[in-house]
């Protein structure tokens, strides 16, 4: 860590609405266009912004690495380079010039790092995922950002468009006597840049649990994938952002060891402050998805415990109804079967010449109907 200076103690102030900050590069997203060959590109090909700060101004803006280095009038000057997705090569072109680990430098060329601090020596290489909301497809798009940080250089390598590191140099150079203090200085301006990201990414994710809620209690059936799709983003935002607080403690710790700036120490807990709520917020939004989940699949269960006790209400009328028609068939059988047994005429039944047949059979009629209603009536059928 560098000699520990006295400056005045105001920090830049926080922007009040971090939605307001548009994704731009740093100065080119892509600085050279790719030639039709495949000859090695310079490591300069990847730069997008190279500078020489001495006392908190820039002195030089080499055109190369070599230069860079060479432009370091003594040990109290920083170079600050920037590179935006360096192939194997031009990254350990740069690693050759700086002195990186190759293990460090190993892990930024493969790329898809989760958040990490290192220290090789007196390096820190720190891995950072920068995150934004995109509103139209509801999905948290992410960024990956290595960071090498040294006694006199900090070297930072994009592999995506976000975060905006144009706004952090803009941000340093604005503060001469924050940049003063060094590549630490830097680094934590870096760390704060990208949590303060997420606060969108937050407010994005809530109001898409919000509309979810409503959605849930007006019975839509489409919202159990919607919960589902955004249970996944939150899930890969906690991976983003719940490692921070282990790479920011890990830096407090070395806070007497390495002599840092008091000031410093007071930005870190503020960057660790914000970084503990979007962390704690993570949490809540997954537990909360959880929640809505089951509640979803409670009143999905209720409403089809609803129709089917409906169902089975109708089809429990309809028999009801079905009982009285069957039962009033049979009370009506009864005599229309006596009367088609005597109707048969034939010369061989006795009753029908007989004087009181007739009254008999209207009698056996209207017994059996008396009989079959009386039986009906005690089943309830009727």
């Amino acid at each position: 860590m560098r000699e520990k200076r006295s400056f005045r103690p105001l920090l830049p102030s926080r922007s009040a609405n971090p939605s307001s900050d548009l994704i731009v590069p740093e100065h080119s997203m892509a600085p050279h266009p790719t030639p039709p060959t495949l000859a090695v590109m310079p490591v300069e090909a990847s730069v997008v912004n190279s500078a020489v700060y001495r006392d908190g101004a820039r002195i030089e803006t080499p055109a190369s690495l070599a230069e860079a280095l060479r432009s370091l009038p003594d040990e109290t000057s920083m170079a600050w380079i920037g590179m935006y997705r360096p192939d194997e090569e031009q990254l350990q072109a740069a690693a050759k010039q700086f002195g990186l680990h190759e293990l460090a430098v190993e892990d930024a060329i493969v790329a898809h790092q989760r958040p990490k601090l290192e220290r090789y020596g007196d390096t820190l290489f720190v891995v950072l995922r920068a995150a934004r909301y995109l509103d139209e497809s509801e999905r948290v798009d992410f960024g990956e950002l290595h960071v090498f940080c040294g006694p006199t250089f900090v070297i930072t390598v994009r592999h995506s468009e976000s975060p905006d590191l144009s706004a952090v140099r803009r941000r340093m150079e604005n503060d001469p006597e924050l940049l003063k203090l060094g590549p630490e200085a830097v680094l934590y301006a870096i760390l704060d840049a990208v949590v303060d990201g997420y606060a969108p990414v937050v407010a994005g994710l809530q109001n898409d649990i919000d509309e979810i809620e409503t959605e849930v209690f007006s019975g839509d059936p489409k919202v159990s994938r919607r919960i589902y799709e955004l249970s996944r983003e939150v899930i890969e935002f906690q991976r983003a952002t719940k490692p921070l607080l282990d790479m920011l403690r890990g830096l407090s710790a070395g806070f007497e060891k390495y002599n840092t700036d008091e000031e410093l120490q007071k930005y870190l807990r503020d960057v660790t402050d914000h970084a503990t709520t979007v962390v704690e917020r993570a949490d809540g939004f997954r537990q909360l998805l959880g929640n809505i989940l089951t509640v979803n699949a409670t009143l999905v269960s209720q409403t089809q415990n609803e129709e089917m006790s409906a169902l089975t209400q109708a089809s429990y009328a309809q028999n009801e109804e079905i009982k009285k028609v069957s039962a009033w068939a049979a009370i009506l059988f009864a005599p229309t079967l006596i009367g088609t047994v005597y109707g048969m005429n034939f010369d061989s039944m006795p009753e029908l010449h007989w004087v009181g047949g007739y009254p008999m059979a209207l009698l056996m009629m209207a017994l059996t109907c008396i009989t079959l209603y009386t039986i009906f009536k005690r089943r309830g059928w009727l």
